[in-house]
């Protein structure tokens, strides 16, 4: 079958283009990154799914019009009752798509807010939207170097314009490579995702909610609202796009505190019994409403700073996040009450009474600020994680009008033949506030929709065009197989066929990589490997400063906590220029 142009690398677009080769078709995906993965990558709590075989096995009375109705409710008057019938219809479906084809554990649930069951669905290490993202990500780039006929990805492909025919119909994209300009044929799915780090000249942020604009955010750079832009310039119809998300929990980092871009806190955190403090060291809202409530309350309450706060249990619920956050700095390890107050500063009583007001919540089930799900009582005598939280920009809620089967509708209420969106790029699905844990999943479950609903229209095209050969389906037809002008850099970025340490120099002492630590001049270690990873930075999907952190030192533990080991050989191998002398 022939082509299908997928405009983003992150989950939505991956998950599109894995249900496009399923379905027979081949795939071109174009992403403007150097690396893949997007905004998927750093999801922190999970995926949800209603009626999952998990939920069965842990006795979890869930269903998909549970989900429904709580998603509804959250949507609130934006609800779109056919978009979300597809969310969460095929949510379960979509989780256990993950476990069976990407071999992927997501065996433990949680309940985060405004759900009326635990379904945010996660396994027992690293972020889940790392692993998800890179399972899929890691699939199909082996794809492309064992079938390169089927799969090629382009990196650093920022898409500019879309192509119609005379009918109106999309057959193709243009795109920025290597400062040339080129063009591709085929039908597009847009998986370009939202625009809440749209701060450019023309940013819809700044248009529709300005009082927003200096707010920080958790998206990366490249969250700037491409995918609407380029479909709203042929006339596609947008909808919701005030509907921006501030999320309450981002992360102050104490050595930047006014640092533009944060780092999300995990709904988890507050999912498996976090409390949120403000100055006085005193609750002040239910920690498992809907995010924009608790945004609301921290603006009103207006004691900052506010502070995240973690029992022992809740720190060995979630032990891993705790971990990663106190080894970029984020967060703090008190061993007692006593410490926390002192954090706080204010006296331990003070503490004290807050835990003790908490504990009558929890055993009356009646709390002052609404909250209906506990996860047990606290001690003063205890060990806690902090770390201090501000509203970030989140999530874009608003986006380009899609109806059920991921079909983008024009401005006259029609489907742009050719067109299709998924993921955050795609609006309506979640109404005037997002669930946590429902990113990941509108991403696969669109993602899949969009795949289907584009290698339909693909074989229906290809179909009608072998059928009047020479008319002007018949061009169309050579357009969607895939025939483009020459697409420069169009093989994909080949693993390296070398160990990782084939190309060492030499050996070096840690004291020799301790010398290298600054910005132009920075060593790492990792795995026994030294690496000069100064060109690297820029490009490190996840931010420079996660690797400036362990500048001149081993970062093996960090590293290994968030990636496979073949990491290296696959996107740095030219990074590594010796092994570390014993």
């Amino acid at each position: 079958m022939a082509q299908v142009i997928v405009v983003g690398g992150g989950l939505a677009g991956l998950s599109a283009a894995h249900t496009l080769l399923e379905r027979g078709a081949n795939v071109l995906v174009l992403d403007k990154q150097p690396f893949m993965g997007g905004n998927s990558t750093k999801a922190t709590s999970g995926i949800n799914g209603a009626g999952t075989q998990t939920q069965q096995d842990a006795g979890i009375p869930d269903s998909a019009k549970t989900f429904f109705d709580d998603t509804k409710k959250s949507a609130r008057d934006l609800a779109r009752d056919d978009l979300i019938r597809v969310l969460t219809g095929r949510s379960a479906d979509a989780v256990h798509w993950l476990q069976n084809k990407f071999g992927l554990d997501l065996s433990k649930v949680s309940r985060l807010g405004g759900h009326s069951q635990p379904r945010t669905h996660r396994g027992g290490a690293q972020f889940p939207g790392m692993v998800i993202t890179y399972a899929q990500l890691e699939r199909l780039e082996d794809l492309a170097v064992s079938s390169p006929d089927r799969v090629k990805i382009i990196k650093k492909a920022r898409v500019t314009k879309l192509v119609k025919d005379d009918s109106g119909a999309v057959i193709g994209a243009e795109y920025e490579v290597d400062g040339k300009v080129e063009t591709a044929y085929g039908p597009v799915i847009l998986a370009t995702g939202g625009y809440a780090a749209d701060f450019t000249e023309n940013s819809l942020l700044k248009k529709y909610r300005p009082e927003y604009y200096n707010l920080p955010t958790t998206n990366g750079e490249h969250s700037t609202g491409d995918g609407h832009k380029i479909a709203l310039e042929i006339g596609a119809s947008a909808v919701d796009l005030e509907k921006v998300q501030v999320h309450p929990t981002g992360l102050v980092d104490p050595k930047e505190p006014e640092a533009k871009v944060k780092f999300l806190a995990a709904e988890a955190l507050r999912g498996v019994g976090g409390l949120l403090l403000d100055n006085t060291g005193k609750r002040f809202v239910d920690e498992l409403q809907h995010r924009d409530y608790v945004t609301g309350k921290i603006w009103e309450n207006g004691k900052f700073p506010i502070r995240l706060v973690l029992n022992g249990k809740a720190s060995k619920e979630i032990e891993w996040h705790c971990k990663h956050y106190v080894g970029r700095g984020l967060m703090k390890r008190f061993d007692s009450g006593e410490a926390l107050a002192k954090e706080f500063g204010v006296a331990p009583e003070v503490l004290r009474k807050t835990f003790d007001d908490y504990n009558v919540s929890v055993r009356t089930q009646k709390d002052p600020f609404g909250k209906k799900f506990f996860q047990g009582e606290w001690k003063f005598d205890d060990f806690f994680h902090v770390a201090v939280m501000t509203p970030v920009l989140h999530y874009t809620m608003g986006g380009l009008e899609i109806d059920p089967e991921s079909r983008v509708i024009d401005k006259s209420g029609k489907p742009i033949p050719g067109l299709f969106a998924a993921g955050e790029v795609a609006g309506g699905v979640h109404g005037a506030n997002r669930l946590g844990g429902s990113s990941l999943l509108g991403c696969v479950v669109f993602g899949r929709v969009s795949g289907d609903t584009a290698a339909a229209y693909l074989l229906r095209a290809t179909t009608a065009a072998v059928q009047k050969a020479g008319g002007r389906l018949g061009a169309v037809a050579g357009h969607v197989a895939g025939s483009s002008t020459p697409v420069a850099a169009s093989t994909p970025d080949a693993p390296s066929a070398a160990p990782a340490g084939q190309a060492s120099s030499g050996e070096f002492t840690m004291e020799e990589v301790q010398k290298h630590k600054s910005k132009d001049d920075i060593w790492v270690v990792i795995d026994g490997q030294v690496l000069d990873v100064t060109k690297f930075l820029p490009d490190h999907p996840g931010g420079e400063k996660a690797i400036l952190l362990y500048a001149g030192r081993d970062a093996t533990e960090e590293f290994n906590m968030l990636h496979d080991p073949k990491v290296i050989p696959r996107y740095a191998a030219d990074a590594v220029i010796g092994k570390l002398k014993a």
